[in-house]
């Protein structure tokens, strides 16, 4: 063979090498350069996900290159973790396959259940109104033996799992399932032994929650709720009238002192006017508020006044003649700091 012919074929194995390893570089190369996590929305199409791409990729553009060799054309929505390093044939076989990552979902205490939605929403593919409606479907409801403004005790506040693309229907059923397994048969015993329902127990939890943020307080507010109850006491819970001024001013009106006239609002959550616990919870206890209900402290209170003296905590009594003391002190110092509602 001549020198000429070989030095053809040399150079077109060359090429070939050459071309060979750009292939190979463009499928199985390394193209994501940091880690990230991508979300791929349900209408995302591929040049969607191409310029999401752009900023922790060094080949964006072949992505598209790559999918069109391996025939893919629909990325499936999901939250994706990537790792540094990863080809573009990793990407596209994670995204054909929709093998996305749950991240984790937090929530505290929320007051309303439009609150929780859009709590919810912000960590989630899916909106508010569309959770709310889901939370709010009256076959779920029936079913379970809600309604719509009791239906929020099934929400414990805490960490759960959750894909980024979870369905309102698929969250509602997983938070169910917890609710359930929540109350587990030693709950469920110490709720028998206060002759409360869970449902009653998480009624009184939240009026307990509201009442103070101290958890070393909480089982002493809740006895002192337990002893009026079994007394036949009413309430007299200023949290619940609240939340009838609420019902009627509208969820952002602020009240940072109960009124007299206050007292005299007409609802079924008024607990002054009348006695046992109001029909539903009036926000979504926590689980220390719903421990301090089944665990609660035993002891001879029957009123309470916020401290002055130890802000953020309350004053016990035992009798009306020293509560009414404590009520009269507390009620000066609003006045003093110009608290007039």
């Amino acid at each position: 063979m001549s020198k000429k012919i070989i030095y053809i074929v040399a150079f077109i194995f060359l090429v070939g090498g050459i071309i060979s390893y750009n292939y190979y570089q463009k499928i199985f190369g390394k193209a994501i350069t940091e880690d990230h996590v991508l979300f791929v929305n349900a209408t995302d199409n591929l040049v969607d996900v191409k310029n999401k791409l752009e900023k922790f990729s060094n080949s964006p553009d072949t992505f598209l290159w790559v999918s069109a060799r391996k025939k893919f054309s629909e990325p499936k929505a999901g939250r994706y973790v990537l790792v540094k390093g990863m080809s573009n044939n990793d990407l596209v076989n994670m995204l054909r396959s929709g093998r996305q990552t749950p991240l984790k979902i937090s929530f505290n205490n929320q007051d309303t259940l439009e609150k929780f939605a859009g709590r919810i929403a912000a960590q989630l593919e899916t909106d508010s109104i569309a959770l709310l409606t889901s939370f709010k479907d009256k076959a779920f409801l029936s079913k379970n033996n809600l309604s719509e403004k009791s239906v929020l005790q099934i929400f414990i506040p805490n960490t759960y799992e959750f894909y980024w693309t979870v369905s309102p229907e698929k969250f509602r059923s997983k938070m169910l399932v917890a609710y359930k397994r929540f109350w587990n048969e030693s709950r469920l015993q110490k709720a028998k032994k206060l002759n409360l329902s869970k449902d009653e127990v998480s009624t009184l939890a939240s009026i307990v929650q509201k009442e103070t943020a101290q958890n070393i307080e909480r089982p002493i507010v809740a006895g002192l709720y337990l002893n009026r109850l079994q007394n036949g006491w009413p309430l007299q819970a200023d949290p619940t009238i609240i939340y009838c001024v609420k019902e009627v001013k509208g969820q952002d009106y602020v009240v940072k002192r109960v009124l007299t006239v206050d007292l005299k609002i007409n609802s079924p959550y008024n607990t002054y006017m009348n006695k046992g616990l109001p029909p539903t919870l009036i926000a979504m206890p926590d689980i220390s508020a719903i421990d301090a209900v089944l665990n609660a402290q035993k002891h001879n209170y029957y009123y309470m006044c916020a401290s002055i003296d130890k802000i953020g905590f309350h004053e016990f009594a035992k009798t009306l003649t020293q509560h009414n003391r404590n009520a009269a002190k507390y009620q000066l110092w609003l006045s003093k700091q110009g608290v007039n509602r």
